[in-house]
């Protein structure tokens, strides 16, 4: 067996974008995420943290764009909640489409929408211990 890399944990993910302002608002304001000091980059872009994760939109023509159905199984950002009824009732004031799916045999309940550029996001209970551990 190799030796794996002496990786510590998830210290950002990036998310490129073509609506910084509008990308901002969402993670800031649906999300809970707060905005925090960028460099001084030679691009727009903004950086946000919350929950031990940092968020980094970064300004690219070659985001996507938010057409088509909410998918469950694409790329996404899976964020945890104890409370989805708070969760769904606050992307419905937001006016935020969302679908929900449930795992039953799993004891997960998700709520998956899509950011300013069509980027998945999931936010759903999951049990508190991994299935596999």
């Amino acid at each position: 067996m190799t030796t794996p890399l002496p990786v510590q944990s998830v210290n950002h993910v990036g998310r490129m974008t073509k609506r910084v302002e509008a990308s901002r608002d969402f993670y800031r304001d649906v999300l809970g995420f707060r905005e925090v000091v960028r460099p001084d980059f030679n691009f727009p872009g903004a950086w946000l943290y919350n929950y031990g994760l940092m968020i980094h939109l970064i300004y690219n023509e070659a985001a996507p764009d938010p057409e088509g159905e909410i998918q469950t199984r694409h790329d996404h950002l899976a964020l945890h909640c104890d409370d989805l009824d708070l969760v769904e009732r606050l992307l419905k004031e937001h006016g935020v489409p969302y679908r929900k799916n449930v795992v039953a045999d799993r004891g997960i309940t998700q709520l998956f929408c899509r950011d300013p550029d069509g980027h998945h996001v999931e936010i759903g209970t999951y049990p508190p211990t991994p299935a596999f551990i």
